[in-house]
């Protein structure tokens, strides 16, 4: 395996790779993983995300899966890297941590067979694809400002190439207490079929990045909280999640609200027979 990086090194972003603690350009400058400024590892032209697809997921919600994955769209600007800031505006309450797995493209991808999927990877990398749920009831279609909200998708720390997604461990921890712990055996359908899928009738390019699903257990998370999303052999991907410096503006479009339906998602789908209490107030 190989593991790549995108980082900020004096004020430019390069490529650097990973050996032991530290990362090397290939320019010859270096710097400590630990001191990197970090940048998400792909420059991506499309986020596409799977619905439900980790069977522990499709449990908690007490739903049935459909016969074939169901997707929505991040747009680029959502995307952050390792250790960047999680923004949850004001009047907001509900925002939800999901640990995943992204699938980077890594060539022209368009009416290929499952069987051929991996000649058209990169890579993968870690994504949190968090949810901004207080407007699921307006945007619950298109999950347009429930995803799609700046700084939504942190990606990162690297693309790691050679990696077998099989039988691996994705777990998410919030302030160091374990909060998800899935496995990629539990996944409906597998990154090659997503791939094979989506490229059935939209051109994947490269760069462009495919989330896979996260396993039971998202949460809503506060100010001030630390999320690291773990995946075996992709490393850890660590954010802060910081209170947005201005409001929601109340003089256009739908407003926060916290429905049953927003309260459903954002806690569980059985919520109310597990005693779970709605987060503080801000």
């Amino acid at each position: 395996m190989t593991e790549f990086r995108r980082i900020l090194l004096d004020g430019y972003p390069v490529v650097a790779t990973r050996e032991g603690e530290r990362l090397h350009a290939k320019d010859g400058r270096s710097v400590a993983v630990e001191d990197a400024i970090h940048l998400p590892p792909t420059e991506p032209r499309k986020i596409v995300c799977v619905h439900l697809n980790y069977r522990s997921r499709v449990d908690e919600f007490m739903v049935t899966l459909p016969a074939t994955p169901t997707y929505f769209h991040k747009p680029v600007s959502a995307l952050c890297g390792h250790r960047a800031q999680v923004v949850r505006p004001e009047r907001c309450r509900w925002l939800n941590y999901e640990g995943e797995i992204a699938v980077v493209i890594g060539r022209h991808c368009r009416n290929i067979a499952r069987e051929e999927a991996a000649d058209y990877i990169a890579g993968y990398t870690i994504a949190n694809d968090y949810g901004l749920h207080d407007f699921r009831d307006t945007d619950a279609g298109s999950m347009l400002r429930v995803k799609g909200s700046d700084t939504l998708c942190p990606v990162g720390p690297a693309l790691v190439s050679g990696w077998d997604f099989r039988g691996k461990s994705v777990r998410t921890y919030v302030n160091g207490a374990l909060a998800q712990d899935g496995n990629t055996d539990e996944m409906a359908w597998d990154m090659h079929y997503l791939v094979a899928d989506i490229a059935r009738n939209i051109t994947l390019e490269p760069g462009d990045l495919l989330l896979s699903g996260t396993p039971a257990n998202s949460r809503p998370v506060e100010p001030g909280d630390v999320v690291r999303v773990e995946v075996d052999g992709l490393g850890a991907l660590e954010n802060e999640i910081v209170q947005g410096p201005a409001p929601i503006r109340d003089d256009v479009g739908a407003q926060p609200a916290s429905s049953e339906e927003v309260m459903s998602t954002a806690l569980g789908g059985d919520w109310e027979f597990r005693g779970i209490r709605a987060p503080r107030k801000s």
